[in-house]
């Protein structure tokens, strides 16, 4: 491993019991914190998140002063049990609403930067089983006490739960398969982070403001390498959050992800001057599940377009307001 890595890893990563919630009130001072959660069709667990957060964190101890619920385009009750949970629901499509629409996790991310106004943005995904409100302050921890952190990213065991056994670290299936071999060739000085793709992270509003999101599932490596291109490796940090166990996606759900990864780390590249490419990757994903297809195949061909749409960096649209 670089000295360079080997160095950050036993620097900036931390445990969240490493930051309790005494010492984040001391130096919380006038500093304002948003929870963001994103949310499509998760009535089963959205609600225990949001009552977690508002009892721990809100009443019992001030730490954090918002809590929104960006419901994306949900078909079920999302909205209204985040809502009788005590958050905020903002609808992803009414946020900028003179914007024309895009769809996917990073644009319902990007709006939740939008909807809030705290000085310190915590991000949790929505369909968490086992949420404790050491997530938060875990994540927390780095940026309130250090001001040179700008952003700090969560990790966990990842158990895999299905028919059979459980497999203790048997998740982040695109992250062993996808993200940690590209990360590893092009961008190796962030080879040490353990859960480059999580969904659970916090990051200083002026550094959110100041990158584009990929408003797909890109979104998260295109921040890590975005904040370690323009602040360095030093500006990031992580934490242990424990074990995380949520909703597994089917496979052709996770190749589409894949794509967009992929896609994203393409483009990456090419704006960094890394790639030369005689012409463009493709952005449509044939797969194929049972049915017929009348194309000579006992299978269904899907098609996807992964195009890597981008929402700018917020504070640019308020510069050219």
């Amino acid at each position: 491993m670089p000295a360079a890595v080997a160095g950050w890893l036993r620097r900036r990563s931390s445990l969240a019991g490493d930051w309790p919630l005494a010492d984040l009130l001391a130096a919380k001072g006038t500093t304002t914190v948003s929870v963001v959660i994103p949310a499509r069709d998760e009535e089963e667990t959205v609600g225990d998140i949001v009552r977690t957060i508002r009892r721990d964190l809100v009443r019992t101890y001030p730490l954090v002063d918002e809590v929104v619920v960006v419901d994306s385009r949900s078909r079920d009750a999302t909205a209204r049990v985040a809502a009788e949970a005590g958050a905020k629901v903002v609808a992803q499509d009414a946020v900028l609403p003179t914007l024309p629409n895009l769809t996917g996790k990073g644009e319902a991310l990007w709006k939740g930067v939008a909807a809030t106004t705290g000085d310190l943005v915590v991000f949790v995904d929505g369909d968490l089983y086992d949420f404790t409100s050491s997530y938060v302050t875990g994540l927390l921890g780095p940026l309130l006490v250090d001001r040179t952190v700008a952003y700090v990213k969560g990790f966990y065991h990842r158990p895999l739960v299905g028919g059979g056994p459980i497999e203790v670290d048997g998740g982040g299936r695109v992250t062993e398969l996808v993200a940690r071999p590209l990360i590893n060739m092009y961008w190796p000085e962030l080879a040490g982070f353990v859960q480059p793709l999580a969904g659970e992270y916090a990051g200083r509003r002026e550094v959110l403001e100041s990158i584009p999101f990929v408003v797909n599932y890109g979104v998260e490596i295109g921040h890590l390498i975005d904040i370690v291109s323009s602040r360095g490796l030093d500006a990031l940090a992580q934490v242990d959050l424990g074990v995380r166990t949520h909703r597994h996606q089917d496979m052709h759900a996770l190749g589409r992800m894949s794509g967009q990864i992929m896609l994203t780390v393409f483009d990456r590249l090419e704006r960094c001057g890394r790639l030369v490419s005689a012409r463009p990757p493709a952005t449509s994903l044939a797969q194929f599940g049972r049915g017929e297809s009348g194309h000579g195949v006992a299978r269904e061909m899907v098609l996807t377009d992964l195009t890597c749409r981008q929402r700018p960096p917020l504070a640019s649209l308020r510069e050219n307001a």
